[in-house]
């Protein structure tokens, strides 16, 4: 099964890339504005040629992942504290509802305002938009708890620390691992948006000078790259999320099929 989803997926990205070639070859499709494939490949691979490309890579993974690390760690932490602390989830339920909807890119006049076009313009973003979803996921798993389990750790003798290691965070941590992947992505798409808008260094820049500058090939190998970018980055929150939750009967039965 796993070969013939493979197989027909090649076949399809095939298709899709010859449909590109032909496209402005035969004149459908103005070529100045979308390039044959042919000439798109031969961008990506001057692209992956030039040094600048790489260190314009890793200014995008450094914002991406300071900014994941820091709303992954933060969103668990205020998570697990509203919920256990009696009566802060309701406190602050009108709050985050409040906030939660606010778009992260609404933000960017303040990014710049504060911190110009420094990386910490792209963090404020991605921290701001990845920060709800490992959050709201947390708030949920923690919810999820069964208070009889609950209910027994405590007439048990178990203390805070204890009744959340062992009966909370088990509980919680699909959702929680649920959140990161959903972040992960979230802080990829404004790590870009940050660059390509606010001239922060790393691809979104790259991708708005090439725009700029005319050379539309070389924005669609960028284009590509950050599609490859986050399809690796999917791949691996997955490969994670699995790892973590081998134990997990979601993940057992998923094997098992």
């Amino acid at each position: 099964m796993r070969l013939q989803n493979a197989a027909l997926g090649a076949a399809g990205l095939a298709a899709f890339l010859a449909l590109g070639e032909a496209l402005p070859r035969l004149g459908l499709v103005k070529e100045a504005y979308f390039p044959p494939t042919s000439r798109i490949a031969r961008a990506f691979a001057d692209e992956l040629a030039d040094g600048t490309f790489w260190t314009a890579l890793g200014d995008t993974l450094t914002g991406w992942a300071l900014g994941l690390a820091i709303a992954a760690s933060a969103g668990i932490v205020i998570g697990v504290i509203v919920s256990v602390v009696p009566y802060l989830r309701e406190a602050t339920a009108s709050t985050i509802e409040f906030l939660r909807p606010i778009p992260s890119v609404a933000l960017i006049p303040l990014a710049v305002l504060l911190y110009g076009s420094e990386l910490r313009s792209v963090l404020l973003l991605v921290v701001y938009a990845s920060f709800w979803q490992v959050l709201i996921q947390t708030l949920y798993g923690v919810q999820d708890v069964d208070p009889v389990a609950d209910e027994t750790a405590r007439s048990y003798g178990l203390g805070t620390w204890a009744r959340i290691r062992h009966v909370l965070w088990p509980t919680a941590l699909p959702y929680v691992m649920t959140g990161v992947r959903l972040a992960a992505a979230v802080a990829l798409i404004l790590a870009i948006t940050g660059e390509l808008v606010m001239g922060a260094p790393g691809l979104g820049a790259r991708i708005a000078v090439a725009q700029n500058s005319q050379a539309v090939p070389e924005m669609y190998a960028l284009i590509v790259v950050t599609g490859i970018l986050g399809l690796l980055i999917n791949v691996g929150a997955r490969t994670v999320e699995r790892r973590a939750l081998a134990w997990h009967q979601s993940v057992r039965g998923e094997v098992a099929v």
